[in-house]
């Protein structure tokens, strides 16, 4: 037994622990959060399950529309139809599971939020449920059709008859799907990060020609090579940051949460 202990040391100990326990507690909790989310997916997953010959049917128009019914999709395994139902059930129950999963992050983060800030958590579940399933929208009405268009085109123009395995079609429109729902949700991160004093309005108006710039890269990059495929893309992402402006603007820090904050301490 040390004949000496540095001063301290017994109470050195005593906050390890106590910074220990937060961080077990939000472990425990965001395990909690995780298994209901997934609860909520299956659930959306058998209910999109049950109706999956009309999603497949839904999710292949732009396809079609675009070839006029003229190309084939193929599959090329003896499963191949049975895991296809499964993988298109599983992307319509993270959109049908949509609200419960963005109601189950609220509740994870909330615990940081001030006081009146905790009372929006219905505005936040709809408005995320909204603009994901939006973004979703846009990219099977918008840009499906342009970018399907474009790649039969590209087929015609070498003589060739397009023949395209489901999975991969399936693939390829879950990964747009999925990227325009997040994309969407630009005005809610735009809250948080506002809250958490990574950006203000200020700032997202001063970097807004860089932001311009970046759009428009991305748009040109995302969609086929013309004058107009672009704008669609770019003009509802112009749309969001500006929304994402004033977002950033309504929820900036003020003098009442500054006291909040200090009140709560």
């Amino acid at each position: 037994m040390p004949l000496y202990e540095p001063k301290g040391a017994g109470s050195s100990s005593e906050a390890g622990a106590e910074l220990r326990m937060p961080l077990i507690e939000h472990l425990t909790e965001l395990r909690t959060r995780l298994i209901r989310s997934v609860v909520a997916i299956a659930v959306g997953f058998l209910i999109a399950y049950a109706i999956d010959d009309w999603l497949f049917n839904a999710l292949t128009y732009p396809l079609r529309a675009a070839s006029n019914g003229k190309v084939l999709l193929i599959g090329t395994g003896v499963a191949e139809a049975f895991f296809t139902k499964l993988k298109v059930a599983i992307i319509a129950g993270l959109f049908i599971a949509s609200p419960a999963v963005f109601l189950e992050i609220w509740k994870f983060i909330v615990p940081g939020l001030f006081e009146s800030e905790r009372r929006l958590a219905k505005p936040f579940v709809i408005a995320a449920t909204i603009f994901f399933i939006a973004g979703g929208y846009f990219c099977w009405a918008v840009v499906f059709k342009i970018g399907y268009s474009f790649f039969l085109r590209e087929y015609a123009s070498i003589g060739v008859t397009p023949t395209i395995r489901i999975s991969e079609y399936l693939a390829f429109s879950a990964k747009l799907l999925l990227a325009f729902g997040i994309t969407f949700e630009l005005p809610i991160f735009a809250f948080f990060l506002t809250r958490i004093a990574v950006i203000d309005h200020r700032m997202m108006v001063h970097y807004f020609r860089y932001a311009v710039l970046a759009i428009f890269v991305v748009a040109v990059a995302l969609t086929p090579p013309d004058m107009i495929s672009p704008f669609l893309l770019a003009i509802p992402l112009l749309a969001l940051y500006c929304l994402s402006i004033g977002v950033s603007y309504v929820f900036r820090h003020d003098e009442t949460n500054v006291t909040e904050a200090a009140t709560q301490s």
